[in-house]
């Protein structure tokens, strides 16, 4: 049963060793199921490590969808209620990543976007 621990990485997980249970079991484990156990054990690292991560990233994803629903819930009111979809995505896109758009300077915006300067003549 240490095979199955899974402290430093599954260091102890061998799959030879557990497949000695079969010895043990006859019953449980009929020889014609050798190879489907033997499979399944093959699969367990990497299912194990699959749930590990999606258990690791969920709280995080779960987060980011409620900060984008608080923000819609903020930006469409009554009084905003008919916004077009793409101008309701960029200004949720403004509200959400505002960490991100502090960096960048307001001029650098109105570059990207009014083309302000005068035209140089070539």
């Amino acid at each position: 049963m240490a095979s199955l621990n899974p402290s430093k990485s599954f260091k102890a997980f061998k799959v030879e060793d557990l497949m000695r249970l079969d010895d043990s079991y006859p019953s449980e484990f009929p020889k014609h199921e050798l190879g489907f156990f033997r499979e399944q054990l093959m699969n367990y690292i990497n299912d194990v490590y699959l749930i590990l991560k999606l258990a690791l990233i969920f709280p995080v994803a779960i987060t980011t969808v409620e900060c984008a629903f608080s923000a819609m819930k903020l930006i469409k009111n009554d009084l905003r209620n008919k916004l077009g979809d793409q101008f309701m995505n960029d200004y949720l896109l403004t509200c959400i990543e505002k960490d991100v758009l502090d960096g960048i300077s307001n001029d650098a915006i109105m570059d990207e976007f009014f083309d302000m300067k005068p035209h140089r003549q070539q």
